[in-house]
């Protein structure tokens, strides 16, 4: 039997790396430590990175659940369990994977050697330089189909799932490299290519592609929303080139090492980031922190001076952090406020800060405001994830998580609410703010699409009528019913 343990704990078997020494307050632990229970390191097996507590406020700054320690018990050997669920001992590295057959080996190694003479081309094209190598000669063609997409890249309907498949599975990667050359930020910045690109590479690699939602696919569609948000009249008068930066690094890092679960699920089952992080926010500051280890690990910034680099990973946690969803309401009510009073200065950085997360939280749940054949693949994936997750629930005898119960629940149901107390009001409030075609546009589709699942959803549609005899029950009830998610859709 094999029990897989998620713990803080730097790795035993190997020396700790350099840059992990050169971090404030790096917590290692001995062979011996009882936590194990077991004297012999060699039973844990490698983990890509590690753990640095800032010495200040003890909060990790570099965790990640990718590579977290497996303890595997033999006979007369069992790990201690440190109080926590026995949920625990399965591993979020394969929660939502499927069994794939042997045979599928083959075409997985020919898609790597096409996925590396694509890395080789895409470099070659971002710096200008001309075809050298005869090797990407039989992959020229998706890679030209992929930049032929990135001429697009600003169109409400770029078709991510399509351009990930041209950039075989690296489109978080080639999508984000763009954005940042087309803005002019890698020369702005003085930014290294070989670190952006490893930087960029390490972010694509920590997302879980097993999750059927929260994987490098979504952060590319996020990143892919923001830059459309970013080049509206208001904000492209308006913000810096420091602005831009963080707001695309915000998008591409916002939902880093997502588990494919939500945080009550985390909480309930004591895992151990719901304790570091006091189940405040579990899941962002996770992402948050995360982001921040790989800026740290890569010395993406190593150029600009120690207070830019600070200010660069405070803001990027603000704006991560205004994804949790169940600060929603907290958000719009200040964002309402500001439109109502006509008080938003752009001029002001704070006011700037603010809006881009506004623009991030946008970003984040726009799926229901895109066209409808990529919008109801949006859909499919995200109740896929919910209702994976109630599964796991069940078996364990745990609460089930609203929205998560495939038997009460359907996807038009689950979608019809999430558009009613979360989307639309949103998007109302961001139309007001930017009244613009982009924004027309983006009601129209979620108009569009809401009715395209009643329609699926007869019983939906009947119980919202009824519903507005009683609007008390009606505006309370479903809002934080879905609200009680914590981040699952963000």
């Amino acid at each position: 039997m094999e029990l897989c343990y998620q713990l803080p704990v730097l790795p035993l078997d190997r020396p700790v790396p350099k840059h992990v020494l050169s971090r404030r307050g790096a917590i290692s632990f001995s062979s011996s430590s009882s936590l194990f229970g077991a004297p012999d390191p060699r039973q844990l097996s490698q983990r890509r990175g590690a753990i640095s507590y800032d010495s200040s406020d003890q909060t990790a700054l570099y965790i990640r659940m990718l590579g977290d320690v497996r303890v595997r018990s033999q006979v007369g050997f069992e790990p201690e369990r440190r109080g926590s669920h026995p949920y625990l001992g399965v591993d979020f590295r394969t929660l939502h994977s499927r069994a794939e057959s042997a045979g599928t080996i083959p075409a997985r190694r020919i898609q790597r050697l096409f996925s590396f003479q694509r890395h080789l081309l895409s470099s070659r094209l971002l710096r200008g330089a001309p075809h050298l190598n005869p090797l990407h000669i039989l992959d020229e063609d998706y890679c030209g189909q992929a930049k032929c997409m990135l001429e697009k890249v600003g169109s409400w309907n770029f078709d991510i799932f399509l351009f990930d498949r041209l950039t075989n599975g690296n489109g978080l990667v080639f999508l984000t490299f763009n954005l940042l050359n087309q803005y002019g930020l890698i020369e702005l910045f003085q930014l290294d290519m070989v670190k952006l690109r490893r930087f960029l590479v390490l972010v694509q690699e920590d997302y879980h592609n097993q999750n059927p939602y929260h994987n490098a696919v979504h952060a590319a569609d996020v990143t892919q929303a923001m830059h459309c948000y970013l080049r509206e009249p208001k904000l492209a008068e308006s913000l810096t080139s420091f602005d831009i930066l963080l707001g695309l690094l915000a998008a591409a890092t916002h939902d880093l090492d997502h588990p494919g679960v939500n945080q009550p699920f985390l909480i309930k089952t004591n895992h151990y980031l719901a304790a570091l992080y006091r189940n405040t926010s579990v899941l962002e500051n996770h992402h948050w922190r995360s982001a921040v280890g790989l800026l740290r690990e890569t010395e993406l910034f190593s150029n600009l001076p120690a207070e830019d680099s600070l200010s660069i990973e405070r803001q990027l946690g603000s704006l991560i952090l205004a994804t949790d969803i169940s600060r929603q309401n907290e958000y719009l009510s200040r964002f309402r406020t500001h439109l109502d009073e006509n008080d938003l200065c752009l001029g002001n950085a704070s006011h700037r800060h603010f809006v881009l997360q506004m623009a991030l939280k946008c970003a984040d749940i726009c799926n229901p405001c895109r066209p409808w054949e990529l919008s109801k693949q949006w859909s499919e994936k995200v109740t896929e994830e919910f209702f994976h997750q109630g599964d796991i629930e069940k078996k364990h005898k745990l609460e089930i998580s609203p929205l998560c119960d495939s038997e009460a629940n359907t996807i038009a149901s689950v979608q019809i609410g999430f558009m009613t107390y979360v989307v639309e009001p949103l998007f109302a409030e961001w139309a007001r703010f930017s009244d613009t075609r982009l924004s027309q546009t983006m009601l129209g589709h979620l108009g569009l699409n809401k009715a395209s699942w009643s329609a699926m959803e007869p019983e939906a549609s009947g119980s919202s009528e009824e519903g507005e005899s009683e609007p008390g029950r009606a505006t309370e009830e479903p809002s934080s019913r879905v609200l009680s998610q914590g981040s699952q859709e963000s």
